[in-house]
């Protein structure tokens, strides 16, 4: 059976970190918010792609009206969220029907590439679960109450979205009960019983939380536009 590509971009954050007056999915980003670079790329990606956005309800109105001043028309379906991001993609997933591969991607991370998209497409559809990773490059400490001491880094990865998934596996694993381990959607489904499966990402897929972010994302834009 045929499966349709669904992405599902949340969108919740209030931008305390990047100390703005307006949350930081819809802060300006080369000439538009982020917000809609996150979802161009998708849709680049592939043009068939169901779009669903999700976000607060009290921040509905103000994406409505940005649409409208930036004269953006790309389809896209609205969910309102949760009072966390379990329950904001769960709300997302019952909007769903048929069959699917569900993207889940962070909406400030809008310079994951087309072809890590793509790869988690791929691996999804033949393994049924995807999550992009990149190396560390950095030394690492693990901190406990004893002290801290040195690790092996080639053991760690660095997650990133969008984390794909078969949509039985993902709306089974959010049947769970919430927890507080729960800090993606892999972890999610890991405690369904469910193997995840990595495949490479990009390291310019960075999440947009703090000015700096925001200087770094201008400057990478910028650079591949060249």
């Amino acid at each position: 059976m045929i499966k349709t590509k669904t992405a599902i971009i949340v969108a919740g954050g209030k931008g305390i970190r990047m100390q703005a007056d307006i949350p930081k999915q819809f802060l300006e980003l080369n000439g538009k918010p982020i917000l809609m670079h996150t979802l161009e790329v998708f849709h680049c990606c592939d043009p068939h792609i169901q779009l669903i956005l999700v976000l607060p309800s009290s921040q509905i109105d103000f994406w409505n009206d940005l649409c409208d001043e930036y004269s953006f028309t790309l389809k896209h379906q609205i969910v309102v969220g949760g009072q966390n991001r379990f329950t904001s993609v769960k709300n997302a997933l019952d909007s769903i029907h048929g069959r699917s591969l569900v993207a889940v991607h962070d909406g400030v991370r809008p310079l994951v590439s087309i072809d890590t998209i793509t790869r988690c497409f791929d691996e999804s559809g033949i393994k049924g679960t995807a999550i992009p990773v990149i190396d560390l490059v950095d030394s690492i400490r693990l901190v406990t109450v004893n002290g801290n001491q040195s690790v092996d880094r080639s053991s760690y990865k660095l997650v990133q979205t969008p984390q794909v998934f078969d949509i039985e596996i993902l709306k089974n694993a959010y049947n769970q009960d919430f927890s507080p381990l729960f800090t993606d959607d892999a972890s999610v489904v890991e405690a369904s019983g469910v193997t995840i499966n990595m495949v490479e990402g990009n390291r310019e897929n960075i999440k947009i939380t703090s000015p700096f972010d925001l200087e770094m994302a201008e400057w990478l834009l910028k650079s591949q536009l060249k």
